[in-house]
């Protein structure tokens, strides 16, 4: 197998072709970020939720929900787009 040069992954055409869908690499990872994200929004909402109700400790709980937010929303948005125009210490 060494003398065969290596060959990207292409998914199989037979099964594509029969039910008619057409493929997109990148449609397909765009979309499963963003299934990832709409989770990722419901998970933060609901621990946030409890973060506030039932922490005793909850002067610490703002800043730190801040900052969880900024960076998970500089983080997606440099996923989505590839630009790092929140997060300024990326090149």
């Amino acid at each position: 197998m060494n003398d065969q040069p290596l060959q990207p992954f292409a998914p199989p055409t037979a099964l594509l072709d029969h039910f008619h869908i057409s493929y997109s690499a990148g449609l397909l990872v765009e979309w499963v970020l963003y299934a990832i994200f709409a989770f990722w929004a419901v998970y933060t909402v609901i621990a946030i939720y409890h973060w506030l109700r039932y922490s005793h400790t909850s002067f610490l709980a703002f800043p730190a929900i801040g900052i969880h937010l900024y960076i998970s929303f500089a983080l997606m948005s440099y996923a989505l787009t590839g630009n790092p125009l929140l997060l300024p210490f990326l090149p």
